[in-house]
């Protein structure tokens, strides 16, 4: 992937398709799971037009020599179709020993099991082989679910002393239940708190995420390691079957939380210089600082409204948040998730009386934003200067400096906005004060009426 972002075409909603197209696609499943939508391929130009991803590339994963070395030789069976994951199994579970829960086939082959679920006990093993491999028990912990004499009890009961995986208020840990993507991101973002105490600022920074005048925002579970955890780049975003991205209530596949476990195991110890560690600090710091300036009603009620969806994926021509299926009228997307302006369009643009009817729920009525894409935002109403921003205004960047612009996002204040990007694969709330962002950056433009 290039700074640029995936180089897929997105909608554009025009009168004729608002008009003729009022049904509701009902996306396929298969075992519970939405089946594999195929994108429907988008022209240039005319009603569907062009737009891109955005955002730096996940960093390059750090392997030293001596891990190189200890790859061990092991070929799976399972393993056709989940190319994007090879590194990170061959890391767990080769590699290292953290994620080969099955005996070998017969034939001397392993089995990973990519596709199934992980479950909370097995994942428990994992985080203790992987940073705490010398950790010994508290004996003064017990689950009610758990045999002390059992062979999971052990992770579990460490998951527990290091707060990665906690037992439930009835004193259950649910060995068996499905681990979500919070989960993960919580238990990883934890993990590497222990390393980098510096997260651990961020962590309870975010978690009372308030205004410079004292008004403290609503915070969802979980929402501060979720928004960390995409930030380090623990999610994969899956560009060719985007019907298996995740958001943060989603239960994830063996598969997924292998890449999500290979990202943050190789985030630390690596030599100065190879981004991994820059990477881990200048996160942390950014969002130990961040308080945001005075917003007014209005602008209160979009921020509110995006920190409720940060973690959920970036999709192709996504501008949908909804678990009911998205109106076919703007292209029935796979999952719920947002492209960079369609994530715009999720928090600013109002009903249109037709399929773009979002409040409610959204408590606010939002705001004149007929363009669809980043290209056509940018060259319409007045331009705003980088150091004139207001929250409210939308922001423009060309990537790939091609005198297009190809990614945006949505100011909100103190050098953050709220984006959609591939490259985290998702919608955060991103530093955008300095750095890539303000050097790609080229005009921002206020939508009136949505700053204070």
């Amino acid at each position: 992937m290039t700074p640029g972002g995936c180089r897929r075409f997105c909608r554009r909603l025009s009168p004729l398709v608002i008009a003729g197209s009022l049904a509701l696609l009902v996306v396929p499943t298969v075992g519970g799971v939405v089946a594999n939508a195929a994108p429907t391929p988008r022209p240039a130009h005319g009603i569907l037009a062009g737009d891109t991803g955005g955002g730096p590339p996940p960093p390059t994963p750090y392997i030293s020599p001596q891990m190189q070395a200890a790859r061990r030789s092991i070929t799976w069976s399972d393993m056709n179709g989940y190319n994007w994951a090879n590194a990170a199994v061959n890391y767990v579970a080769a590699t290292n020993s953290w994620m080969l829960d099955n005996a070998a086939n017969a034939d001397g082959t392993y089995r990973f099991r990519p596709a199934a679920l992980e479950t909370r006990k097995y994942f428990a093993r994992a985080l203790a082989k992987a940073f705490a491999p010398g950790a010994t028990i508290d004996p003064s912990i017990s689950f009610n679910d758990l045999e002390n004499t059992g062979s999971f009890y052990t992770y579990a009961n460490i998951a527990q002393q290091h707060g990665w995986l906690r037992a439930d208020g009835a004193g259950n840990f649910n060995p068996d239940m499905p681990v979500t993507m919070s989960m993960v991101h919580k238990a990883l973002v934890l993990a590497l708190a222990e390393r980098y105490p510096a997260l651990k600022a961020a962590i309870k920074n975010l978690n009372s995420l308030h205004t410079a005048d004292g008004y403290a925002f609503t915070i969802p579970h979980n929402f501060a390691t979720t928004l960390i955890g995409m930030r380090l780049y623990l999610r994969y975003n899956n560009n060719s079957n985007e019907s298996l991205d995740v958001n943060p209530y989603s239960n994830m596949s063996r598969a997924q939380v292998a890449y999500s476990l290979y990202m943050a195991a190789t985030a630390y110890g690596a030599p100065s210089g190879t981004g991994q560690n820059y990477n881990v600090n200048t996160v942390a710091a950014q969002y130990t600082a961040m308080v945001l300036p005075h917003l007014g009603t209005k602008m209160t009620q979009v921020v509110q409204w995006g920190i409720d969806y940060v973690g959920y994926p970036y999709i192709w021509a996504g501008e949908w948040g909804l678990n009911t299926p998205e109106p076919s009228g703007l292209g029935g997307q796979p999952v719920p998730g947002f492209d960079c302006s369609g994530l715009a369009w999720w928090l600013l643009r109002r009903n249109d009386g037709g399929v773009w009817n979002v409040a409610p729920p959204r408590p606010y009525a939002g705001y004149d934003l007929p363009q669809r894409t980043s290209a056509d935002m940018s060259n319409t109403g007045n331009r705003v200067k980088f150091a004139d921003l207001r929250p409210g205004d939308i922001m423009f960047y060309d990537w790939d400096h091609n005198g297009v612009v190809d990614h945006m996002d949505t100011y909100v204040g103190a050098g953050f906005s709220l984006d959609s990007s591939s490259g985290v694969g998702g919608v955060t709330f991103m530093w955008t004060g300095s750095g890539a962002y303000a050097d790609n950056f080229t005009h921002g433009r206020t939508i009136v009426g949505a700053t204070p």
